[in-house]
């Protein structure tokens, strides 16, 4: 129940946060800069060894935002980078996430297919 509640918290403060932002700084920031700022700050976090402990402590809520994602490209990367050596970089990122880009992309395409979204 603890690692629920542990989730919970640590999604919804990153979530807050991105929303704060948002909010106070609208119309200069916008939802776009929020995706990239927290896609790179989850990377630097993760490549500076911060966001790790934060995954232990909030799990799926720590993963799951883009901040995770950011987190999962830069862990693919210096994985890679360890086996395969400077080459590693090109591809470490892209191998770690593919799975989730795929599931993406397939089920954003189903939705799409299924329901006929206007716009």
């Amino acid at each position: 129940m603890m690692s629920l509640v542990a989730a919970f918290v640590v999604g919804g403060a990153l979530c807050a946060i991105g929303q704060l932002i948002m909010d106070l700084t609208r119309p200069n920031i916008t939802p776009g800069h929020i995706l990239v700022g927290y896609v790179t700050v989850g990377a630097l976090l993760s490549a500076l060894g911060l966001y790790q402990p934060l995954v232990e402590l909030g799990g799926a809520g720590a993963t799951i935002p883009l901040s995770g994602f950011g987190h999962s490209l830069a862990q693919g990367t210096i994985a890679s980078v360890q086996a395969d050596g400077l080459l590693g970089a090109f591809g470490g990122g892209i191998q770690a996430t593919a799975v989730g880009i795929v599931a993406a992309v397939v089920f954003g395409f189903t939705m799409a297919v299924l329901f006929n979204p206007k716009g």
